[in-house]
């Protein structure tokens, strides 16, 4: 039986030297800011109610799908993971993987996280919802996979679980120094931590992905301006169950600055949903 809190498991895989897999350069610096920022920002958990598993950048496959097997094994409310990196797809264009450290272009699917791999731990663990985060990149060859319905595409859609976040399309060399990486400038990971720093002007003390998605998408469009406007899909969730997060812009002055109790939040709360408010 589930309990309360959150299960927060932050991938932010580097694809190591490899000049092909560049576009995970800063997959690990984006990863440990919403391992910092997340815990904070959830409403009805807080610091205290989230369990953060952090995964090292070099991590295998098989460290990064045991962490996450164990964390889906621990009741709570939700389990929410990060995916920060570069996808690729295998041979027949049908599945994908996160990229991970020491992969060569012969192997990278071999020893990549596979996608089917995360979405069926999150599907069968112990809690009763889910949020699968996603800030990644593709190459040309996956990319292809990915707008190909009857391929890697249907991934990115889950009955079971809900994705939020961005795959854009990667192009390497000399193009690729200005594209927009996952964890770095203009990218989903750091859009979201500056929406959530800021807050929604208007928007309730508690806000789901769909309140924060318009605020995300213009720091999105600033990023893909800065970069070159790339090639990119927006991943999200539909009407289902929100994982609700404190919208900083609705406790502004000396509150703002404070580690807000459960008590006060809930009174917040109350005061800026006049109706019944969401589940969470």
């Amino acid at each position: 039986m589930s309990g309360g809190g959150i299960e927060l498991v932050v991938i932010g895989a580097d694809g190591g030297p490899e000049r092909g897999h560049a576009g995970s350069a800063r997959a690990a610096q984006g990863a440990a800011e919403l391992a910092r920022t997340l815990p904070g920002r959830t409403f009805d958990a807080g610091t205290r109610g989230c369990q953060v598993s952090h995964l090292p950048a070099d991590a295998d496959a098989n460290t990064m799908l045991t962490a996450l097997r164990r964390a889906s094994q621990r009741p709570a409310r939700w389990l929410v993971v990060c995916l920060l990196g570069q996808l690729v797809a295998d041979p027949r264009g049908r599945r994908i993987a996160l990229v991970t450290a020491g992969s060569t272009p012969d192997n990278a699917y071999r020893r990549g996280l596979a996608w089917d791999w995360v979405t069926s731990a999150m599907v069968h663990g112990d809690q009763e919802e889910t949020l699968l985060l996603v800030d990644a990149v593709a190459d040309k060859d996956t990319w292809a996979a990915l707008e190909r319905e009857d391929g890697a595409g249907e991934l990115l859609t889950h009955s079971r679980v809900p994705l939020w976040g961005r795959v854009g399309r990667y192009v390497g060399g000399r193009r690729g120094r200005e594209a927009v990486l996952p964890g770095g400038e203009g990218s989903f990971s750091w859009a979201l931590g500056r929406v959530l720093e800021h807050g929604v002007q208007g928007a309730a003390a508690a806000v789901g992905p769909q309140e924060l998605q318009a605020a995300v998408e213009a720091q999105l469009t600033w990023g893909e301006m800065a970069g070159g406007a790339a090639t990119a899909r927006l991943l999200v969730p539909g009407e289902g169950g929100r994982l609700l997060m404190r919208n900083r812009a609705a406790v502004r002055g000396a509150l703002a600055g404070l580690s807000l109790s459960e008590e006060l939040l809930a009174v917040l709360w109350r005061e800026s949903a006049p109706t019944d408010p969401p589940s969470a």
